[in-house]
């Protein structure tokens, strides 16, 4: 007999699982689409050595917390974590009420 059919869960873990795992999938796919958008719209360039002069920019390298550079890798480390975040919670869902159960 199988496991699932014995164990009984709460009305309330079987009406929102569901749609907590939509929720978790659509936050994924949205992040995943900004974080595309962020690492294409990013400067190619690694260093802030000038080519030809092999100096580096200093007032642009001490203001650059405010720079568009900045803000978009803040916004690709953001986008990152909430991937993760919300992939490890959508399996973590299914260890806690599988599929089948509750049904």
């Amino acid at each position: 007999m199988n496991n699932l059919l014995l164990k009984t869960y709460p009305l309330w873990m079987t009406n929102s699982f569901p749609i907590i795992r939509i929720v978790l999938f659509c936050l994924v796919v949205a992040s995943a689409v900004l974080l595309i958008v962020t690492v294409l719209f990013q400067n190619e360039d690694a260093n802030d050595t000038d080519v030809i002069t092999g100096s580096q920019e200093s007032y642009y390298s001490q203001n650059k917390g405010g720079s568009k550079d900045a803000k978009l890798k803040l916004i690709t480390i953001i986008c990152s974590i909430v991937i993760a975040v919300c992939v490890v919670l959508y399996f973590v869902s299914f260890l806690i009420l599988p599929v089948g159960a509750g049904a």
